[in-house]
């Protein structure tokens, strides 16, 4: 996991899941992805973030956990969620019209003891 510069994590779990999301931008960014949308809704789901990287386009999961209580957050992105990802990609290739290849990715963000944020990309996850 590498540490994201940035505020110290939020306590509340919608505040803190948005500094997850603004983490994850920032590591994929300098990774060289390009963020081109974030927060899309469709019917059956949505999508955290939408990335490029060459010629295709990158589905992004994000879970931002501040422990591992409850299992770490790929653990989170389990048969029922990734159902409602591909639902929520069909429907935005519909939109977009996209042609190209779409691959996901999950961003795994961690509140570390300091107080501060760590991501980890796992790509390709499924």
């Amino acid at each position: 996991m590498a540490a994201v510069p940035g505020r110290r994590a939020p306590r509340g779990a919608a505040e803190l899941g948005r500094a997850g999301e603004k983490a994850a931008a920032r590591l994929l960014r300098s990774l060289g992805y390009e963020v081109v949308g974030a927060g899309f809704v469709a019917r059956r789901g949505e999508i955290d973030l939408i990335c490029r990287r060459r010629d295709e386009l990158v589905v992004v999961e994000v879970k931002t956990r501040s422990g591992d209580w409850f299992g770490t957050p790929l653990e989170a992105v389990g048969l029922k969620k990734r159902r409602a990802l591909n639902a929520a990609v069909a429907e935005f290739r519909a939109l977009a019209g996209w042609r190209g290849p779409i691959r996901f990715a999950v961003v795994a963000v961690m509140v570390r003891p300091d107080g501060g944020l760590e991501a980890e990309l796992i790509d390709d996850a499924f």
